[in-house]
């Protein structure tokens, strides 16, 4: 019984944190296009102009950035994995992935994308609001800060804006926490009002929290409270993974908010505190694109969208990520031609890790490379993700 009343407690967590986060934003608005659009308009013209030439670079930076502004990690690595087929020199592919390991919660992986980013010649304004957000989820907040306050005057400044103010509630400063928001309050900034009851909530001050989110939509404090009162007790880190991604830690476990579909994921403190959010069939719609035709074993290309499971093959399983990039370069080394195009990944769950490739289009084309590889001698595993599955590529690959 008390195990099942935990579980209830730490679902309950979990749905504050993936209401009051916002839904987005690994990118600023308006970062992801040249165009007065919303990422889900940009993202559908994106993959327009993809599905008559699926290797077009700048559509696949456009389309991967849109991805993440719709909350879809997934969907926006292999858009990026594309671009960096598509142009191996260029940083754009390396500082997006970061930005994805960044979304996944997995601020090692994001720093060393950023590095190699940097190393490419891109300049870090480019991408200091994600790297900042990478410090935070690792309790290095003083890094973390300078990153945000670099990327102020770049493509991403609002986001870094809301970032920095929160950080600086998680290092115990409200007073600059709430300067620091002044200018966005001033426009009427419509996530000001979710990043003010944070602030609060993460300097201990529940009773202004409460007065915050009331201020909003009266009587709403009774849904968000245990989230909001439980803020204080975790460490600096979890503290950033909570306000920033929705991740909030089940006894010593991290719980993944963001695992819930982009369409259910709130995006900010006045949608939360409505009397219930929309329906997913009132989410951005994304037309589906024509399919152009593929070989087997390759990538479709992804789309924004409710979640769907997929078919991989696994190659290996452990708590040793970091082996997982030597043991790919071995296998392909010995198998150049069988694993000519083929992109590793890394799927993580509370289970552990998997190694895999994919995804497939449909069981015959995983069955055909799973025969190849066991021609080859190579041992492979059916894997299908489930929700809760958090898929990044697989570093340094």
């Amino acid at each position: 019984m008390r195990g099942s009343l935990q579980f209830r407690l730490a679902g309950a967590l979990v749905a504050c944190a993936a209401a009051l986060v916002t839904a987005v934003p690994s990118h600023a608005q308006g970062s992801y296009s040249p165009y007065d659009e919303s990422p889900a308009a940009a993202l559908a013209r994106y993959v327009r102009t993809l599905a008559s030439d699926p290797t077009d670079f700048q559509s696949l930076i456009g389309a991967g950035k849109a991805a993440l502004e719709l909350g879809d990690a997934q969907a926006a690595a292999g858009f990026f994995a594309r671009a960096d087929d598509a142009n191996p020199r260029s940083p754009l592919p390396q500082a997006g992935m970061g930005a994805v390991s960044v979304a996944n919660g997995d601020p090692q992986a994001a720093l060393r994308y950023f590095q190699r980013a940097q190393q490419l010649g891109a300049p870090v304004a480019t991408f200091a609001c994600d790297r900042g957000l990478a410090n935070d989820l690792l309790g290095q907040q003083a890094k973390a800060q300078a990153d945000y306050r670099i990327a102020l005057n770049g493509p991403d400044g609002d986001e870094a804006r809301r970032r920095l103010a929160l950080s600086l509630a998680i290092s115990g400063d409200r007073n600059n926490a709430l300067q620091t928001l002044a200018p966005l309050a001033a426009r009427g900034d419509a996530g000001v009002p979710r990043v003010r009851a944070f602030v609060f909530a993460l300097t201990g001050d529940s009773n202004s929290a409460m007065s915050a989110i009331n201020a909003a939509m009266p009587g709403s404090w009774a849904r968000v409270a245990p989230f909001v009162q439980r803020l204080p007790t975790l460490s600096t880190a979890q503290r950033a993974a909570a306000v920033n991604l929705g991740i909030f830690p089940d006894d010593g476990a991290p719980a993944y908010a963001s695992a819930a579909p982009p369409a259910d994921r709130l995006a900010d403190l006045d949608t939360l505190l409505r009397s219930s959010p929309p329906p997913p069939s009132q989410s951005p719609a994304v037309p589906p694109p024509a399919q152009p035709v593929q070989m087997a074993y390759a990538r479709p290309i992804a789309t924004a969208s409710t979640f769907q499971p997929k078919i991989w093959l696994e190659l290996a399983s452990g708590s040793n990520v970091d082996a997982f990039s030597r043991q790919f370069a071995r296998l392909r080394s010995k198998n150049p031609d069988l694993f000519d195009g083929l992109k590793p990944y890394v799927a993580r769950s509370a289970e552990g890790a998997r190694l895999i490739v994919g995804p497939f289009r449909g069981r015959s084309d995983a069955d055909t490379l799973a025969e190849d590889f066991a021609t080859a001698g190579i041992d492979t595993a059916d894997f299908i993700n489930s929700q809760a599955d958090r898929i990044a590529p697989l570093d340094g690959q």
